[in-house]
This record gives C-alpha cells, sequence and structure tokens, in this order.
C-alpha cells in the first residue's frame, strides 16, 4: 500500500504543516503546484527534500485560489482546467528534471479532486492534460469513482484508486464535506484503524454508521489536518502491525 501526503503547502514566509517531519512516514508526497498552494521556492525546495528522503514526487494541481486554498469549486471550462493542470504539472516536472528524479504521479487538489470524482467532463480533461504531458505518470483519483477511472483509461494512463485515513466517508462513498461536523479524523488511533481496515478489509465505517467498499491502492493523510505528523505515523505502523507493506507504487 502506498502511502502519500500533500506537501508544499506553504506560501512565502507563511508556513502550512511540518514537512520535515512528515516526509519520514510517507512512501509518496503529493506536491502543491502554486495556484491553491506553494510558491516556485517551495515547490523547489520540496521536490529537493523528496529526493532526500526517497519518496517519490507527484503533482497537485488545484484551482487558482490561494484564498479559499483551492477548496472552493470554481467555473471552468473542461478546456481550461486541461490547460490549467497540465500548467502546473509542467512546472512541477521543472524541479524533478532539475533535481534528477522522475515523477511517479499527479493528483487533484480539494474541489478539483471532489468534482472531478463525480464529473466526467472534467475527470476526462484532467486525464487529457497528464497524458499529454507523459502516458508515464500515474493519475490517482477517489477509490471507486467510475469518471475517474474511465478517464484514466481512455488516456492509457494507470488509475491509482485512493482512499483516506483522516477523513470521514458518505454512505454513497464520497468525502463527508468539510463543512460538516466530523469530517476530519484528528485521533492518531482512529485514523490508524481506518487505514487498516481499508488496507485489509477493504471497507470503511461511513458516517452514518455503514460499512462501503473501498478498493485503494493509496491511502492519504492531509498535510494541514491538525497532529498531521502523528496521524501519519501512527497510520503507518498500523498497516506494517498488520503486515501491510508500505510502499511507493514502483517499490
Amino acid at each position: 500500500m502506498d502511502l502519500n501526503a500533500d506537501l508544499g503547502e506553504s506560501f512565502g514566509t507563511w508556513r502550512l504543516g511540518d514537512d520535515e517531519r512528515l516526509v519520514a512516514h510517507i512512501t509518496s508526497a503529493n506536491v502543491a503546484c502554486g495556484f491553491h498552494a506553494g510558491d516556485f521556492r517551495v515547490m523547489e525546495a520540496t521536490v529537493a527534500l523528496c529526493r532526500r528522503a526517497g519518496v517519490a514526487v507527484g503533482a497537485q494541481p488545484g484551482y487558482p485560489d490561494l484564498l479559499g486554498f483551492g477548496r472552493r469549486p470554481l467555473a471552468f471550462e473542461p478546456d481550461e482546467v486541461e490547460s490549467m493542470v497540465r500548467y502546473q504539472v509542467g512546472a512541477l516536472g521543472a524541479y524533478c528534471r532539475a533535481n534528477g528524479i522522475d515523477m511517479q504521479h499527479v493528483k487533484p487538489h480539494g474541489a478539483l479532486y471532489n468534482q472531478a470524482a463525480t464529473d466526467p467532463a472534467l475527470a476526462a480533461a484532467i486525464a487529457r492534460a497528464v497524458a499529454r504531458f507523459s502516458t508515464d505518470l500515474a493519475l490517482y483519483g477517489l477509490a471507486g469513482s467510475e469518471p475517474m477511472a474511465a478517464a484514466a483509461a481512455d488516456a492509457h494512463l494507470r488509475f491509482v484508486p485512493e482512499a483516506f485515513a483522516d477523513r470521514r466517508y458518505t454512505p454513497a462513498g464520497l468525502l463527508q464535506p468539510r463543512s460538516e461536523p466530523g469530517s476530519l479524523i484528528t485521533d492518531p488511533a482512529l485514523a490508524a484503524s481506518q487505514a487498516v481496515s481499508i488496507a485489509r478489509e477493504h471497507r470503511v465505517k461511513a458516517a452514518d454508521g455503514s460499512a462501503i467498499v473501498v478498493r485503494a491502492e493509496s491511502i492519504c493523510c492531509h498535510g494541514d489536518t491538525p497532529g498531521a505528523v502523528e496521524i501519519a505515523a501512527a497510520v503507518r505502523s498500523g498497516l506494517e502491525a498488520a503486515g501491510v507493506v508500505v510502499a511507493a507504487l514502483g517499490g
């Protein structure tokens, strides 16, 4: 099981998260590309940090909304989204090349991710953007998302279904909106338990108590969740204690 987290979300002198400690517990990083978070200095420093830590690097393109951290839906046409995603992937690709590493994947961020999970046109635009940059890149998306899986297949990309250790799910298998109470799991033990259930049983308990099927190849811990380092550490320890091999996609 791949264990990923969002990194590089600081901006200028403003700091978000503890990337230096968090990177020690993950196998893949989703690096903000300057639209929803991050900037050119943060991007370069984050890629270098991942290279030193032996962590695989992926681009995390989002909507151009620094104030909303990319978590507010914006009205862009699919062709605009395609160009926007390709722009961000290309920028991170330059930093990967400069650091002598290959980019592993692309994972949309925030509102773009959640919308693409249910919107075939938006999912297709993202997949086209990635494929026209490189079909060697994997495309991460919400486990169970037919639009994202189909878009990746049509673009000849590997689709990596992803689940979340630190988020609650709706009975429909979508992420519970952050505006609703209890949408974030901040207890490391609970996050680890959910991750193990996903990895071993392919199930997760939804917000209403029902059990839903979640088949994932990667599990995410958000870098901006309170206690993110402790959550990621507990998740990795819990997975390994349960006999799950934690490694990046090519590991």
